[in-house]
């Protein structure tokens, strides 16, 4: 069994984050020892492991909570799991692509400066201050 720090080292998710975890709901309550303190066991561990690849995976709370849902029945079908990773895929590749699009704006307005000073109408700043100066919607 694993208090709440321990079961914090052991996996690198904070404490406050195991609360937080626990009153969404995507980890059930812990046994409790006289003394009040929580106490974790394997099958929490292993849930938490879950949660923290999850995130880190970039699913939303509420995906997650339908990935447990899921995993909690073995009996049906992981179509719904795939649908869930393939929007989560979706999401991913559309942040790459606003973060490319980002990026090339910014290179560009870095770029266009030259240095001089700002009484010579610093590009970067006037890029800042109108944003009709940008060449993509980002």
């Amino acid at each position: 069994m694993f208090s709440i720090g321990a079961l914090s080292r052991h996996t690198g998710v904070k404490v406050p984050t195991i609360r937080y975890y626990e009153q969404m709901g995507l980890m059930c309550a812990p046994e409790r020892t006289e003394g009040n303190q929580r106490r974790y066991g394997r099958a929490e561990r292993e849930r938490l492991g879950f949660i923290k690849h999850a995130r880190d995976l970039g699913f939303s709370i509420e995906a997650i909570s339908a990935l447990i849902e899921l995993n909690d029945h073995p009996d049906r079908s992981c179509a719904e799991a795939s649908e869930i990773a393939a929007y989560q895929l979706s999401s991913v590749r559309k942040k790459i692509a606003s973060l490319t699009r980002l990026e090339s704006e910014l290179s560009r307005i870095s770029d266009g400066c030259s240095g001089n000073g700002i009484a010579d109408e610093c590009y970067v700043l006037a890029s800042l201050a109108d944003h009709a100066r940008c060449e993509t919607d980002h």
